[in-house]
């Protein structure tokens, strides 16, 4: 049985005598029985409406073949490629023999053909493992396959989604530029249309997936001519990796996500031809924005794992641990630490849950993914620094995780729009 309250429909779980009860009480003080019982008749119709925690089979799947994955693939290799900075491409490439980098994606285009939710939560899991091979499996998914998806000619997906769907491929987004952070709009490179093809000319900085072995290009924003009201037209190109004049910088030193792949790029009159664009001219700032909301409920996601592999770390130390005779899990203090630090993190866990079904029932979600990325970004950061110091001296050596997750988490409160961008934009939504 359910209610309806403030538009909202709740699942009530009570025996039909308690209903009864309801109904009597509900009659005897309102007088507007039969508008509720109305209501509640319609609320049963719909099977979707009612507020429902359980993820179906294949959502469990998932999680679990992820869970084990990074169990047995990744956890043990994470301490390694921390200190080397190396790519993992036999960890990627058995990922993508599972079909993780293609999770969301149909089947006729070489994706395993799962919901959106259950992508975000093979993401927590790969992050809980480790999150530089989390962010790898984000970004080639939100940002370099999803575009092709959503925006994509036949010809395109077939030619490009279809080999990244199946692993077989990386792909990059190219948006943030050395004066193009937070101003995400401000795009400086630019693409002149001359002859058939596109001539483009500019940087980008900070972009995921761009120089391994198995990239196979990146798709970027660039400047393509002004609109009707006077601003800039910003239309999303297609640049395979081999393209000349496309130029690959060599990887950043990194605090965290040490074996992530993040380069700048050049673009040095890079030709391309002219169909090598995503949907329209000029839609390139419209794509880019819907792209990043639903890659945000993704790094929400990642953020969880990463918060999660806190609490792991932290409560298996506390029960270990002994001072004054007893486990550090005894003590009230650390009592304390350890239930905020679950209680936060199941928070983020649902916020980003919610605003994956939005995603996937076709709704707006700008607000809940901005709210779900700010809230367990910093859900995460607390929670490393709070396993930090439950580790105490220990915590400060790299050879414990929590170090590894402390250098880590920083970085979620920047990428895909900083903490202050999402604080900007809830408040927009507000009406401020």
């Amino acid at each position: 049985m359910s209610l309806i309250l403030y538009g909202e429909r709740i699942s009530i779980i009570g025996s039909n005598e308690w209903f009864d009860g309801f109904l009597h009480e509900y009659h005897r003080t309102t007088g507007c029985l039969d508008s509720f019982v109305n209501l509640h008749k319609k609320s049963q119709e719909s099977e979707h409406s009612t507020m429902d925690f359980t993820l179906n089979e294949e959502q469990q799947a998932i999680r679990e073949t992820c869970r084990d994955f990074a169990e047995q693939e990744i956890k043990p290799l994470a301490e390694e490629m921390d200190r080397t900075s190396e790519f993992p491409y036999e960890v990627v490439r058995k990922m993508g023999e599972l079909g993780l980098l293609g999770l969301p994606f149909p089947e006729e285009y070489g994706g395993a053909g799962a919901d959106f939710l259950a992508y975000c939560i093979a993401i927590e899991e790969i992050s809980r493992g480790d999150v530089s091979v989390g962010i790898t499996m984000e970004a080639h998914t939100s940002l370099g396959a999803s575009p092709f998806y959503l925006f994509g000619s036949k010809e395109q997906k077939e030619q490009y989604l279809t080999p990244l769907a199946r692993g077989e491929k990386l792909w990059a987004f190219g948006l943030t530029e050395p004066e193009a952070g937070s101003d995400s709009g401000g795009t400086q490179t630019r693409a002149v249309l001359r002859d058939g093809s596109w001539h483009i000319n500019g940087s980008k900085n900070f972009i995921t997936n761009a120089g391994t072995e198995m990239t196979g290009g990146v798709t970027i924003t660039a400047l393509t001519g002004k609109r009707h009201d006077g601003r800039n037209e910003i239309t999303n190109i297609i640049v395979p990796k081999d393209t000349p004049g496309y130029i690959i910088g060599n990887a950043y030193k990194k605090m965290g996500w040490k074996a992530s792949d993040t380069r700048p790029l050049t673009f040095e009159e890079c030709r391309v031809p002219e169909g090598n664009i995503l949907g329209q001219r000029g839609d390139g700032f419209k794509q880019f924005m819907q792209i990043l909301d639903a890659g945000r409920v993704a790094i929400a996601a990642l953020s969880v794992g990463l918060a999660q592999a806190c609490l792991d770390e932290a409560l298996s130390y506390a029960k270990e641990r002994k001072q004054f005779g007893k486990p550090l899990s005894r003590f009230q203090a650390i009592q304390f630490k350890l239930a905020d630090m679950d209680t936060e993190i199941e928070l983020a866990r649902l916020m980003y849950y919610k605003a994956a079904w939005l995603h996937m029932q076709q709704k707006p979600c700008t607000r809940e993914a901005s709210i779900a990325k700010l809230f367990a970004s910093e859900t995460a950061k607390r929670a490393a620094d709070q396993a930090v110091q439950i580790h105490g001296g220990y915590g400060f050596m790299d050879e414990y995780p929590v170090s590894r997750y402390w250098r880590s988490v920083k970085v979620n409160e920047i990428g895909e729009g900083t903490s202050e961008v999402q604080r900007m934009l809830i408040a927009k939504l507000l009406g401020c």
